[in-house]
């Protein structure tokens, strides 16, 4: 049988689980892939055992990925396997490769021109329908497309489908509904396509052609998707035309990396793959060989924490490294002063000999980058922007500052330098409230980063004008564009998805941006730790996670570590400690600097003391657990009763709803609600954190 000998070769270095999956008969089989566990390796050499096995020729193997660098990889190492001739593509691009060869066949012409960007064409539809055709709100419109054809609806299903979703939608329903049926009609008398249309394509002419779908499946015999937790339902239906009634499928994927639900992703059909297929081989490779065990064990408590968690998500990876330090936690007053310290460490990194460009600053959204990219360049430390612009040559940004200097022409006065900013930004676009999502909200973020640049530079110069602040800004704007030089690398949390470094920062992890402030359900919030859960396990060796309380220098000092950080500070910590001198330090910086609270729902400003004590605006959306809330005042008055005090001596109503809304799960959660001090949490503390857990416990 050709290539027998080399069968050793490719089953030396695997462990035994991935050896498992490599060996495996041909037939389904699914690997449950933790991060670092080397699932690319262990998909490649399963390929590259099945060719020399003599089971299937290489060029009968189709291999899809979601990035042309995930397939660019695979290609290169199946080469060096001896495997060359499989082909291992995007989904779109394979399914553009098919559709050239099927098209003429199918409709006797030639097939029709790809369009690689449709923003003209939904523009013209936005504009036929009536609504705005900024960049922004076209953007927008496009991507809510993009997600009705990933996900198999029409525009006639659109209103129906966005409301079951809980999309938030940049128009109403009706409308763009309107344009993407405009949006079709321009693009079918075109006769062109886009990318969702490949799909759809070949879906289609697999699944009404019997002869072309047999001629198809007598070329590809054998099929492998990788990052299969990614598929969206019409990735799926392409993969269901390609297999037929076949299963010689492998698919490899992470279900606790399932961070792109936005754009339809869906880890349903790996964790169902072993119902559809009962005869599968079912492989989990915990054993995770890029990071420390001191990393590895917080990636593992930040998943564990999960209020649910399918039986095909219960992966707890293993370390395999060497020890390394601690993950480091750090609070800050202000967002300057986090990425000073950044910087600061960054060069004692890259002092003790670990190069630039294995160091990484991770965020949650692209507007953050702007306050690294100063301390980097001030500390004059090269640096690369990963996925997204540097923050001075965004268009928003751009077109403000443009704004900004003929203002300052006019010489308009500016008592109050921020709300002068503010006036100014608000004729191109800037509003009170933050849009719901989408390119809006990454507009809305840049412009009012803006805003808040305005309130350091008052802080620190009180007499400074509209000239001084544009001189300012252009100042910054040269200083950040330093030659493009191997750097350090800043990026958001879903553009390094699939990426690693030696040490990574994770920063600005406060409620409101992780979990970000319009994640208003528990899929979505769930989301979000996955999302910290796949920054956490980029880091091979260094992890630095922090966070500020305040924005700019000298700001109101009113924002919370982030909830899913709770658990994961060392006791020790001194940002950990709800202990009397934590306490104590609080309400001395609250003296010193008072602070309005903020909606922990959509972050405006509280002011009535019942809101406060709530923690959101009277109108918000309360999230109570009845259930919860009826114990709690059952309990409230036994204990008064013991106590012979009136009920709300324990305990007001307003705490203990804010108390069942938002169901903390250890004392330092517990403390930050309004109410609830030292005092309390000596008394009751134990109580109320037992019947959250449902372990109610007698009064003592």
């Amino acid at each position: 049988m050709p290539g027998m000998t080399d069968q050793p070769r490719l089953l030396e270095g695997l462990d035994p689980e991935q050896r498992q999956a490599v060996i495996a008969p041909r037939g389904p089989v699914c690997v449950l892939a933790g991060a670092g566990t080397g699932k690319t390796r262990t998909i490649t050499h399963r390929i590259a055992y099945l060719v020399q096995r003599g089971l299937v020729a290489p060029q009968q193997v189709l291999a899809v990925t979601f990035t042309a660098r995930a397939a660019g990889e695979m290609r290169t190492r199946l080469r060096a396997l001896g495997a060359a001739g499989v082909q291992a593509q995007t989904f779109h691009a394979a399914a553009f490769r098919q559709l050239r060869y099927f098209w003429p066949r199918v409709h006797e012409t030639r097939m029709w021109q790809l369009i690689d960007n449709k923003f003209r064409l939904v523009m013209r539809a936005a504009n036929k329908v009536g609504l705005a055709t900024e960049k922004e709100d076209v953007r927008d419109l496009a991507g809510e497309i993009e997600w009705a054809k990933a996900t198999l609806v029409g525009p006639e299903q659109y209103p129906a489908a966005a409301a079951a979703a809980g999309r938030e939608v940049p128009v109403a329903p009706e409308q763009l509904s309107k344009v993407f049926a405009a949006y079709e009609q321009l693009k079918n008398q075109a006769q062109a396509l886009d990318f969702d249309d490949l799909l759809l394509h070949i879906a289609a002419i697999l699944e009404d052609r019997p002869e072309i779908a047999e001629e198809f499946r007598s070329r590809y015999r054998s099929f492998v998707v990788d990052e299969y937790q990614d598929v969206n339902p019409l990735q799926q239906r392409v993969l269901d035309a390609w297999l037929g009634n076949r299963d010689d499928i492998t698919v490899v994927g992470d279900a606790n990396q399932t961070i792109y639900s936005f754009a339809g992703a869906s880890p349903r059909w790996l964790i169902g793959f072993p119902r559809r297929f009962p005869d599968a081989t079912v492989v989990r490779l915990e054993r995770d060989y890029r990071s420390t065990p001191q990393v590895v064990g917080l990636a593992n408590q930040v998943i564990g924490a999960a209020r649910e968690r399918p039986a095909g998500t219960r992966l707890r990876l293993v370390g395999q490294r060497p020890d390394g330090p601690r993950p480091d936690f750090a609070e800050y007053d202000d967002e300057t002063a986090e990425a000073e310290a950044v910087a600061r460490r960054i060069a004692k990194l890259a002092g003790q000999g670990v190069p630039l460009s294995e160091i990484a600053v991770l965020f949650r959204v692209n507007a953050q980058s702007e306050v690294y990219e100063k301390a980097l360049a001030d500390a004059e430390i090269p640096y690369q922007v990963r996925g997204g612009e540097r923050f001075f040559a965004r268009a928003e940004v751009r077109q403000a500052m443009t704004a900004l200097r003929t203002a300052a022409a006019r010489g308009e006065a500016a008592e109050d330098l921020p709300a002068a900013v503010r006036a100014v930004l608000g004729e191109i676009g800037l509003t009170d409230e933050p849009p719901a999502g989408g390119a809006a909200r990454e507009r809305w973020e840049s412009l009012i980063a803006l805003v808040e640049l305005a309130e350091e530079l008052a802080a620190a110069v009180p007499d400074a004008d509209l000239s001084r602040y544009v001189a300012e800004l252009d100042a910054r704007a040269e200083s950040q564009h330093p030659p493009t030089v191997e750097g350090v690398t800043l990026a958001s949390l879903h553009a390094a998805k699939g990426l690693e470094w030696d040490a990574v920062f994770l920063v600005g992890l406060v409620e409101g941006t992780l979990p970000i402030q319009h994640a208003d359900t528990d899929a979505a919030v769930e989301e979000e730790r996955r999302l910290l859960y796949v920054g956490v396990t980029r880091a091979r060796e260094h992890l630095f996670l922090s966070w500020a309380l305040a924005r700019g220098e000298g700001g109101r000092r009113y924002r919370r570590r982030s909830r899913f950080l709770y658990n994961l500070v060392p006791d020790e910590h001194p940002a950990a400690l709800p202990t009397k001198a934590r306490q104590r330090e609080l309400l001395d910086r609250v003296a010193k600097k008072p602070a309005r609270p903020r909606c922990r729902v959509c972050g405006t400003a509280l002011t009535s003391t019942m809101d406060i004590k709530l923690g959101r605006c009277g109108d918000c959306p309360s999230d109570v657990d009845e259930d919860l809330l009826s114990q709690l005042k059952a309990w409230r008055s036994e204990r008064a009763r013991q106590l012979k005090v009136p009920a709300y001596v324990v305990f007001t109503d307003a705490t203990l709803t804010a108390i069942a809304e938002q169901r903390p799960t250890d004392e330092r959660a517990l403390v930050t609600i309004s109410g609830i001090g030292a005092s309390k949490l000596a008394k009751f503390g134990s109580d109320v954190l037992a019947l959250i857990q449902g372990e109610r416990r007698g009064a003592r």
